[in-house]
């Protein structure tokens, strides 16, 4: 089931930040020169993306499932299939006290049902017993269907229910509605108005180690705006928390901050790892970044092939920077052909 993303433009100019994969240049430790103006514009970051994807999300292993998602209670010995991946078992089991109204088990029909696990995918069918749920106030399901109602494409389209679902969901501790709402309320509102009425749903979500939430937080508290004076050493802190979870735009903001010292101490080797993560998981920005990390050598020894191979990389997926064209441009034809070579074992 393809989820709703909540637009993000508003909270984007409410706060007007230069995120790291915005054209900026990335401070450098003196008296090397600067490694340039960046021109990584393909990856344009928005702060933060919704809590949700475009496609579900991973089933989480049975040892990690929390049973309160499906409501007051687990389905009993539904939830119990459920947890062992007998996924056609669970669905059985649990239809029969669904259609007997056990909001427990609703929740765990949408969700065999979203997923298309051990049955047919059959979003529409989903939506259904996500409705039920919700209006029995299990959590899960009223954000799972608020995003339904955001979405439109299932159920009749309806954003004043899905706002009202979502805040129900998010007053209950739901972390992905907590960071959702806030979302809506910045669109809703845009300005710092909105963020001073969203600010209270990111610190919660932020607080339950949700990623998305504490690079939201850095971005305001790096900002001073939400009501919230500007303090960067608890940005740096909030963008190292969403950074250990393998969120690259803080991995790539964190790194950035390194360099430049900003919020503690300057730590280039580190930078240099950051940006290396982030880079290997596919972020084109870094992988920009980390070949002018290995020209210039900040954090790592200067490694001109491997600079040349990482930005080749990066432009095969569509990033062009003039800076890094010229370098290429400036390398011998042997150097070129190691650096094309290397490119090709990348990542």
């Amino acid at each position: 089931m393809a989820l709703a993303r909540l637009p993000l433009q508003a909270l984007l100019a409410a706060v007007m930040i230069q995120t790291a994969a915005a054209a900026e240049t990335v401070p450098l430790p003196q008296p090397k020169p600067d490694i340039g103006a960046h021109t990584d514009k393909p990856i344009e970051n928005q702060l933060p993306q919704p809590a949700t994807t475009a496609e579900p999300a991973p089933l989480p292993s049975a040892d990690n499932i929390n049973p309160d998602r499906f409501g007051a209670k687990p389905a009993d010995a539904a939830y119990g299939a459920f947890q062992r991946g007998l996924y056609k078992t669970a669905y059985n089991l649990a239809l029969v006290r669904a259609q007997n109204g056990d909001p427990a088990a609703q929740t765990l029909v949408a969700e065999i049902l979203s997923r298309g696990l051990g049955v047919p995918l059959n979003a529409a069918e989903a939506a259904k017993w996500y409705a039920l749920a919700a209006e029995q106030g299990v959590p899960e399901s009223q954000f799972q269907y608020a995003l339904m109602l955001l979405d439109g494409r299932y159920v009749k389209k309806d954003e004043k229910e899905a706002y009202a679902l979502m805040q129900a969901a998010a007053e209950a501790g739901n972390q992905l509605a907590q960071f959702n709402f806030a979302q809506m309320l910045v669109q809703q509102d845009p300005g710092d108005a909105g963020l001073s009425k969203a600010v209270s749903y990111y610190e919660r979500a932020a607080a339950t180690g949700l990623a998305d939430a504490q690079y939201a937080m850095s971005q305001i508290y790096a900002n001073g705006v939400g009501g919230k004076p500007r303090d960067d050493a608890h940005a740096r802190r909030l963008l190292a928390q969403a950074a250990r979870q393998n969120y690259d735009t803080a991995q790539i903001d964190l790194a950035a901050w390194m360099i430049e010292g900003r919020g503690g101490a300057r730590d280039l080797k580190s930078a240099f790892g950051w940006t290396k993560q982030a880079a290997e998981g596919g972020n084109v920005a870094a992988e920009n970044r980390l070949a002018k990390l290995y020209m210039e050598g900040i954090g790592v020894d200067p490694d001109l092939v491997l600079a040349a191979a990482w930005y080749i990389v990066a432009r095969r997926a569509g990033l062009i920077d003039p800076q890094m064209d010229d370098f290429l441009q400036g390398l011998s034809d042997d150097q070129t052909k190691q650096a094309l070579q290397k490119a090709n074992r990348l990542p």
